[in-house]
């Protein structure tokens, strides 16, 4: 009998982040064990201290990157991995951290630590996809562990991911919510946002706060016309809802400084 195929190598990365998307797939538990014969998790440093070294198959990649040394590991990660995929909005979009790129992160640094001059890092946060070439983001803080597992799913297939690209209105439709902006006049993200959390923050009257980023050609001019013509919405609680988990996403970074000098 001849070798037995070896299954594929996958490694998880960590950069700038707080790991909540790293925990949600150890939250999968009983997915990952059905996966237990089909993948070699060979590096997981949150998960085990059991480290192979690559090349790897698939490398999933979560947080920003913030620092000089940030910039050449992921360089070395890519060069490591045959798939790079970036899950959550730090990898994706550089997360709540790229709230620097709108001021100078020397302003910042200045009054959280007592000496300033110890750290070293970058004037912005920048998703991976802006230093290394990316097979396919996941978004959302968190992931959802459901669209992680079809994205890992995909990989050992050889198929596209299936993760729609519509908004958290059509979940809305889906789970028969009251708009909460036309019902209640309730500022919310949803029409521009990508979905994946299942509509949670509308489900419970809430505007959704675009955990999961822009959603595809999300027509963010129209939503803050709406809000700021129809609803008097202050420029302020405008470019406070577009710089948030995602504040560096081009689609909400662009129209956030359309509202800065209003």
């Amino acid at each position: 009998m001849g070798n037995a195929t070896p299954v594929p190598k996958l490694a998880v990365w960590k950069f700038a982040s707080c790991d909540g998307c790293q925990l949600s797939l150890l939250d999968c538990e009983d997915e990952l064990l059905q996966l237990a014969d089909k993948i070699d998790i060979a590096y997981f440093m949150e998960a085990s201290s059991r480290q192979l070294e690559g090349p790897y198959d698939l490398s999933l990649v979560e947080g920003s990157i913030t620092t000089a040394e940030d910039e050449e590991r992921i360089r070395e990660v890519r060069a490591q991995s045959h798939t790079l995929i970036t899950i959550g909005a730090c990898a994706t979009a550089g997360g709540i951290q790229a709230l620097r790129n709108f001021s100078d992160v020397k302003d910042f640094t200045s009054i959280v630590y007592a000496h300033p001059e110890y750290i070293a890092t970058l004037k912005t946060s920048t998703p991976i996809s802006a230093h290394v070439p990316v097979d396919f983001e996941l978004q959302g803080c968190p992931i959802n562990k459901r669209q992680l597992l079809e994205v890992i799913s995909a990989f050992l297939h050889r198929r596209p991911p299936q993760v729609p690209p519509h908004s958290v209105c059509i979940e809305c439709k889906l789970k028969g919510n009251v708009c909460v902006m036309v019902a209640h006049g309730t500022p919310c993200m949803g029409p521009v946002t990508h979905a994946g959390c299942g509509a949670l923050c509308p489900s419970y009257n809430r505007g959704c706060y675009a955990c999961y980023g822009p959603k595809e050609n999300p027509n963010t001019a129209s939503l803050s016309h709406w809000w700021k013509e129809e609803m008097e919405v202050q420029p302020v609680t405008i470019v406070e809802n577009l710089r948030n988990f995602n504040a560096a996403a081009p689609a909400f970074a662009e129209e956030s400084r359309r509202h800065d000098k209003e």
